[in-house]
């Protein structure tokens, strides 16, 4: 259970998307060059510091945890925005901290923490996040790596098998291309390294390094998936409530009161789940991985169902492109295969 505090805190953040990320908004960003709302992201680096609060006051954080981080991440989900949370607040700025290189760590997360800086973490081979899509040759990178988030970041951490490496996203011999996806609402890309420079950061295992960084991608995406699931339901039961058949509304229908009803359970069992792994990556221990890798599994099935029964419960509207139910729906099916299939064991990258 999330604590009062908490529960201040993402109203706080809910009542500002309901205000500025509606559905008109979202869809006017996907379709921007930056791929995202650029505004709605200013507006909550500044009004409440989204990108400040994983990252250590030292560094002009807020000090908080990744939990906190998720929370957020867990409200996006709600309205299917891709601002960089995820890709650089998240992934880029727990990239840099375990990279253990505190000289990097002062120069690039200031400008993180207060959203004028944005980080891209390239990482999986063209088979997934269980393969390194980079090589090294000392401090000489080549490849492509694949699947990457933010690609529109002004810096760009290379995850290789001989380490991390820092490289600025307009260096001689980067080339960033944009990969067509299913779900429209996030934007994904192939960056290639062809005999770029790159900073060595730290010296810590890439191995454990990516097996740490697709723990907290699982648990961020299971608090998105929470986040939209929410959604999904909320919209289904007030369309049930004013769509009338047969002279009734379609909610009263006890058929479709039950359908509802799983609707929830399942719901509500992928919150615990979710906030479970969260609160595992934000306080590693001996059972993270398992916490983690069981709201990967269950928070990904509940999804693909519930956003099957909205699709569902909408009737033919939910298939047209003004609707939203088949953003939900492309969401739901992307999420499920991010940072490695739900279905496959905990590998680490080689």
């Amino acid at each position: 259970m999330t604590s009062p505090e908490h529960q201040e805190f993402t109203a706080s953040i809910r009542a500002l998307l309901t205000k500025h990320a509606g559905s008109a908004a979202v869809r006017a960003g996907y379709d921007s060059e930056a791929g995202y709302d650029t505004a709605l992201w200013q507006r909550l680096c500044e009004q409440i510091g989204v990108a400040a609060l994983a990252i250590p006051e030292e560094y002009d954080g807020i000090g908080a945890s990744v939990l906190e981080s998720l929370l957020v991440v867990g409200e996006l989900g709600r309205t299917l925005s891709d601002v960089p949370m995820l890709g650089s607040a998240v992934l880029g700025a727990q990239a840099v901290l375990l990279s253990g290189d505190a000289e990097a760590c002062a120069r690039l997360l200031p400008g993180v923490a207060d959203g004028s800086r944005t980080l891209a973490v390239c990482w999986a081979g063209a088979r997934g996040w269980d393969d390194f899509g980079v090589r090294a040759t000392g401090e000489t990178l080549s490849g492509t790596a694949h699947y990457v988030l933010g690609a529109h970041a002004d810096t760009l951490l290379v995850l290789t098998a001989a380490g991390l490496f820092e490289v600025a996203a307009d260096a001689a011999g980067v080339t960033r291309r944009a990969v067509a996806t299913m779900d429209p609402t996030r934007k994904l890309a192939e960056i290639t390294f062809d005999g770029v420079t790159g900073q060595r950061l730290g010296a810590a295992d890439p191995v454990e390094l990516a097996a740490r960084l697709r723990e907290i991608g699982w648990a961020a995406v299971a608090a998105e998936q929470v986040g939209a699931m929410e959604q999904c339901l909320e919209t289904t039961v007030e369309y049930s409530k004013s769509r009338v058949q047969f002279g009734r509304a379609i909610g009263s229908f006890q058929a479709l009161k039950h359908r509802m009803a799983d609707m929830y359970v399942l719901l509500e069992s992928a919150k615990s789940a979710a906030y479970a792994a969260a609160a595992a990556v934000a306080e590693p221990g001996p059972a993270t991985a398992e916490d983690v890798w069981a709201a990967r599994v269950h928070c990904s099935e509940a999804f693909t169902h519930i956003v099957a029964e909205t699709v569902q419960l909408h009737g033919g509207i939910a298939i047209t492109w003004e609707h939203d139910a088949h953003l939900f729906f492309k969401r739901a099916h992307g999420d499920a295969q991010l940072f490695g299939q739900p279905s496959r064991p905990l590998t680490p990258a080689r």
